[in-house]
């Protein structure tokens, strides 16, 4: 029979993962208490948070979620990132956090819908930002509408001058 705190426990981490679009499994074995404070505060600027999860708790919240595919993977002490923006900042936030401290072994991610290994968590972190990657596609869209001003500009500047040569003409045929 579950006690009442397991099942608040459950309630609480179900409402926790609610709204969350990408998540990293992690293995916080050997890291210290001020060090998984650190990471917390790491995370906190890219809208994710850090939570040290019972496995068996955490099975039973999972099921029926988005997230459920990452269930069959919670072994070990287990600490689980959940990032409720870009997964690209999750990654980097990290990435920049396991660099500093190897004692943090990330065990597997979930990114929209999808399982990804520990290796493509890296590589999402290597990623260009969101603002980045938005800023390349709207250099992207701007470079052909630069190219059709220029060209119709170009045109006008033409027609201004032969309007003004045929002025010139007409004002010294009649002088």
């Amino acid at each position: 029979m579950p006690t009442h705190a397991k099942v608040e426990s459950v309630e609480v981490l179900r409402a926790t993962l609610a709204g969350v679009k990408s998540a990293v499994l992690t293995e916080y074995r050997g890291l210290t208490v001020q060090q998984i404070s650190d990471l917390r505060k790491q995370l906190k600027p890219v809208s994710a948070e850090y939570k040290v999860v019972k496995n068996r708790l955490a099975r039973l919240a999972l099921q029926g979620s988005p997230l459920d595919a990452i269930a069959p993977h919670l072994k070990g002490p287990t600490g689980l990132v959940l990032g409720r923006q870009d997964p690209v900042a999750l990654a980097k936030a990290l990435a920049a956090f396991a660099r500093n401290t190897p004692a943090l072994q990330i065990k597997l991610g979930f990114v929209q819908g999808q399982l990804i290994q520990p290796g493509e968590v890296r590589a999402l972190a290597d990623l260009p930002s969101r603002q980045v990657l938005l800023g390349q596609v709207v250099g992207g869209f701007q470079a052909p509408l630069a190219s059709l001003v220029h060209s119709l500009e170009g045109i006008l500047r033409a027609l201004v001058s032969v309007l003004d040569q045929v002025r010139a003409k007409k004002e010294t045929a009649s002088s």
